[in-house]
């Protein structure tokens, strides 16, 4: 029998995930009992599974989140104006294949930045592309790739991006719009969404700017003490245990 000539050629032909399946049914009896159709249907399944994980794996790696964090751990018992319905209809990540907006302001420690890094894994988790930057330090990038001439390049990395996650927008003056609404932003701000067009401060910005990251985007605005202050809490009560 052709066995490792065989699996070899799949690995040449990029088929690692058959290859690997083919070499695991060879040492499972039970398999052999199956038809050809079986265990040819058994294959292209796990090659199916084997490129979607390594897709999720690239895209979370290019997403570079800041944290790590999940939908599926989301705390709904600290009191900070979450609806479960609301956040059911956004892990669908719909809004991203819509390419809607969506903005989450609240105080300082309400689960912001937290939030965003969990709706943007979920968003890799189905194959979208997601870039998180902290407004900052994307406005100081920008601004040097002016001067060394990838600018226009880092602008259109931006937009191929099905969700950009800008954390942290009004921390520093916005000179500029960096993107064009063709596809999804996520925005984080301490700031209320009433006080974006002040910070802005450019009437023609901030109408070209606000027009395009408003026009029915969702909103989800936390509320309550810092989630800081509670874990914060939690720590000092163990350890006087």
């Amino acid at each position: 029998m052709l066995i490792q000539p065989t699996i070899d050629t799949l690995r040449s032909l990029r088929l690692a995930g058959m290859a690997e399946a083919y070499a695991r049914q060879l040492e499972q009896p039970e398999t052999q009992r199956l038809s050809f159709d079986e265990r040819l249907a058994m294959l292209v399944d796990r090659e199916k599974t084997f490129r979607e994980s390594r897709r999720q794996r690239r895209l979370l790696k290019l997403a570079r989140l800041r944290q790590s964090a999940c939908v599926e751990d989301i705390d709904y018992q600290h009191k900070r104006g979450l609806d479960r319905s609301f956040i059911a209809s956004l892990i669908t990540c719909d809004w991203i294949r819509s390419r809607h907006n969506l903005h989450i302001t609240g105080p300082t420690g309400t689960g912001k930045s937290w939030l965003a890094c969990g709706f943007g894994n979920q968003a890799c988790r189905q194959g979208l592309s997601v870039r998180y930057e902290r407004t900052p330090r994307l406005l100081d990038t920008l601004r040097i790739a002016r001067g060394d001439g990838s600018y226009h390049k880092k602008l259109s990395l931006l937009a191929r991006t099905d969700l950009l996650i800008l954390d942290d927008f009004g921390l520093k003056p916005l000179q500029q719009q960096e993107r064009h609404g063709l596809r999804s932003t996520l925005i984080t701000s301490q700031l209320p969404i009433g006080a974006w067009h002040e910070y802005l401060n450019d009437p023609t910005v901030a109408d070209a700017l606000l027009d395009r990251l408003l026009n029915g985007a969702h909103r989800l605005e936390l509320k309550g003490e810092s989630m800081r202050k509670k874990s914060a809490n939690l720590t000092k009560s163990e350890t006087k245990k």
